[in-house]
């Protein structure tokens, strides 16, 4: 069991934010998508998705996630979490929560001191923002484990303003230390 990570929040794009695990928005397929799935998949190569065709066969339920390679990304590790789809009634907070504890108790797992994390579920799957953010900061902060660092990459200044609004405290300028 670890010390709580510091955890604070960045605009950026979380493709090019080096750390030793990057979390990926996933559906459940684990094929790729849009969104951050895309960016993750395009930006990573196609290694990531031949890992995952060969990892997870029958891809992931809601809330559980699963790690592969990280391809061409600044990272060691990607980690694949199953958001829950707000717009087709996936409305319990605990899927999402499982995420967050997940990704964190799995890279600790990878030896992971640092990890960059998307708000998952925000966009098209319709999670409210400020919920999402909360979750996200609060099951983070409350996951035992060695992580040092967990960066939320805000992808736009709407996600940012709202983790401001949020937790001052938390948003910071620049690149997240790796």
């Amino acid at each position: 069991m670890g010390a709580v990570p510091d955890f604070r929040v960045v605009r950026g794009d979380i493709t090019e934010l080096p750390a030793d695990v990057i979390v990926n928005a996933a559906n459940r397929a684990m094929r790729g998508g849009g969104g951050v799935d895309g960016a993750i998949h395009r930006a990573g190569g196609p290694e990531i998705l031949e890992d995952c065709i060969r990892r997870f066969p029958d891809g992931l339920p809601t809330g559980g996630v699963g790690w592969t390679t990280a391809g061409r990304l600044p990272a060691r590790y990607v980690i694949h979490a199953v958001g829950p789809n707000r717009g087709a009634g996936e409305t319990d907070p605990d899927l999402l929560r499982s995420c967050y504890s997940g990704a964190a108790t799995m890279a600790t797992e990878l030896g992971a001191r640092t990890m960059n994390v998307p708000l998952i579920s925000a966009g098209v799957y319709r999670w409210p923002v400020d919920d999402a953010i909360r979750i996200a900061v609060e099951t983070t902060r409350a996951t035992p484990g060695g992580l040092d660092t967990v960066t939320l990459v805000a992808f736009g200044d709407a996600v940012l303003e709202r983790a401001r609004a949020l937790y001052p405290d938390l948003v910071v300028g620049g690149q997240p230390p790796v």
